[in-house]
Parts: structure tokens; sequence; C-alpha cells
């Protein structure tokens, strides 16, 4: 595999950061994109049968994911975050 130098640099300083070799951050990140590149065609399929996913649908998606967060780990203290 070649890269441009830039990105190569780039990719060694971010690599060195996560305490990582190169090609183990390189994995990572092309699994990160191909999860991504699946989760989007996933998205189009289910749209294509069902129609655009409206404001409405994104509404009730983050009330079920906040309430399985807070779930999972006891709630999200908001003023810490914040703070």
């Amino acid at each position: 595999m070649s890269l441009p130098e830039e990105v190569a640099e780039a990719v060694s300083v971010a690599a060195e950061r996560a305490g990582l070799s190169v090609s183990a951050w390189v994995t990572r990140a092309a699994a990160h994109s191909a999860r991504v590149e699946a989760g989007l065609a996933a998205v189009t399929e289910w749209e294509r049968e069902h129609g655009a996913i409206t404001a409405a649908d994104l509404s009730r998606a983050a009330a079920v994911l906040a309430d399985a967060d807070a779930q999972m780990f006891g709630g999200v203290d908001e003023e810490r975050i914040a703070g």
C-alpha cells in the first residue's frame, strides 16, 4: 500500500498518539470505514423499502438510545459534561 507522504506522516503521528503500530491504526481505521459504509448501505436499503427517515424517526431513535445508555451506564451527568 502506498500513501502520499503527508498522509503517511499524519497516520504515523495518529498511530503514535493512539499507542498503536501504523499497521494496527490503519486496520482500525479501515474497519471503521467499512462499518460506516455498511451502515449507510443498510439505511439506503431500509429507506428504499419504507421511505425516507423523518425527523420524528430520528427523535424516537435518539430517545431509545438515550434510554439504553441510561440503563447501561446509569445515566449521564449533563452538568459534569458541560462543565
